[in-house]
């Protein structure tokens, strides 16, 4: 019995040094070494005065055409760790309920983050957005494990959701006409 399973035994570090031999093998034809460009393209900075700056709408643009109803869509991503119906309890992260206005990290009885705990300021319009868009970003060292949301119509979608949700929602910020006047007026 012993003879059997010194041969089992054998069989499998074979088969482990073989597998070693193949990769260091195969790593020394196939290495790639760090290629260097043969040239650099000069690029423009961002912040050359007189560069004109192509811009999307703003948040106040979009958030005055953004459907609460495609943001409680939006918000099924966010019903795993939260609930947002008035009295619901907590989950992983708080009840998001009124959440717009309200003191950032600010929750009773909910246990943030040391990187949301200590921060000043309320959920504004900009900061959602902000949070939405890259938590890590926004709070580095947040527990809180949601890449973000990139586009930016379905941030405002869902921040008019977050906002409908609440007993004195914010009101939503001004939309500036951009006034184009002739030069020389």
């Amino acid at each position: 019995m012993s003879l059997e399973s010194n041969k089992v035994y054998a069989a499998v570090l074979s088969a482990a040094l073989l597998i070693m031999v193949i990769t260091t093998v195969s790593e020394s034809i196939f290495h790639e070494e760090e290629a260097k460009p043969a040239f650099t393209i000069e690029v423009a900075s961002a912040d050359t005065e007189g560069a004109v700056v192509e811009e999307g709408p703003s948040l106040a643009e979009l958030l005055a055409t953004a459907d609460a109803g495609k943001g409680e869509r939006q918000f099924a991503k966010c019903k795993a760790c939260h609930t947002i119906g008035s009295g619901e309890g907590d989950r992983t992260g708080p009840n998001l309920h009124g959440v717009m206005g309200r003191g950032i990290g600010s929750k009773d009885g909910f246990n943030y983050s040391s990187a949301l705990s200590g921060q000043e300021g309320a959920w504004t319009w900009e900061k959602m957005d902000e949070w939405l868009s890259s938590p890590k970003n926004t709070f580095p060292g947040t527990s809180m494990a949601f890449a973000g949301i990139r586009k930016e119509g379905q941030r405002a979608d869902l921040m008019a959701y977050l906002n409908s949700m609440s007993d004195s929602p914010l009101e939503l910020p001004a939309v500036e006409e951009a006034a184009e006047e002739p030069a020389g007026e």
